[in-house]
């Protein structure tokens, strides 16, 4: 009878150690279930932004037409600086880009630079494209792509340049090649009035050294010979 009261104190202990073990394991299972969610939304999160990048969709573009030497007489020589080359690239886009959801800027320093943004879930992401500018032969300027600021993301040239080509709004006489990491300034293509046309003599912009020329068409400049000829 003695040790009656014993077991009743005993017992009450153990039934309470064995009703705080699944407690124990209920928080761990949760902080595990957390953690792996966590990571499941970094995968997804990192997939979203390589699908988004390197997705390929039916482009809208335009036939490019083909590389036509023109003939004309020179009649402006233009020298010009990067401050004067700025102010006029950004009135034009300006004007180029109204009503567009996605704009970009395109300025001169010691490189040319592209900057823009894309947005990965719902948060713009901005980025800075830089280029070196060449003069060819026949007048238009290839801006070769040279590194990529685009924060703690590790894209390649190559994937952005094909997000501009694919979704930025641009002239009809701007050529963009991912594969081989370039844009093509198709001054060729640009019209100006009165059939006048430009051609890039030099791009020097370390030493701040800009010249173009502007050409009349040979057509026009045969009718303004013979005008003269005929008033002689």
């Amino acid at each position: 009878m003695s040790n009656e009261p014993e077991d009743k104190k005993v017992a009450p202990k153990t039934s309470k150690r064995r009703k705080n073990m699944p407690q124990v394991k209920k928080t761990i299972n949760r902080w595990k279930v957390a953690f792996i969610i966590l990571i499941g939304i970094i995968i997804g999160s990192l997939a979203f932004i390589f699908v988004r990048v390197t997705q390929v969709r039916e482009p809208n573009y335009k036939p490019v037409p083909e590389l036509v030497e023109k003939d004309g007489t020179p009649v402006i020589a233009i020298q010009s600086n990067k401050k004067q080359v700025n102010a006029l690239i950004d009135f034009y886009l300006k004007d180029f880009q109204k009503g567009s959801d996605i704009t970009y800027k395109f300025y001169l320093e010691n490189e040319a630079m592209l900057n823009g943004t894309f947005e990965v879930l719902g948060h713009p992401i901005q980025f800075y494209l830089y280029f070196d500018p060449y003069v060819m032969d026949n007048g238009n300027v290839q801006l070769k792509a040279k590194s990529l600021s685009i924060g703690t993301l590790g894209l390649p040239m190559k994937e952005i340049l094909k997000f501009v080509q694919r979704d930025y709004k641009l002239p009809n006489w701007v050529e963009v090649n991912p594969e081989d990491s370039t844009v093509l300034l198709r001054l060729d293509q640009f019209r100006m009035q009165n059939g006048l046309f430009i051609r890039a003599e030099k791009i020097n912009l370390v030493d701040d050294d800009i010249r173009m020329n502007i050409y009349l068409p040979k057509d026009s400049a045969d009718t303004t010979k013979e005008e003269k000829e005929g008033t002689n």
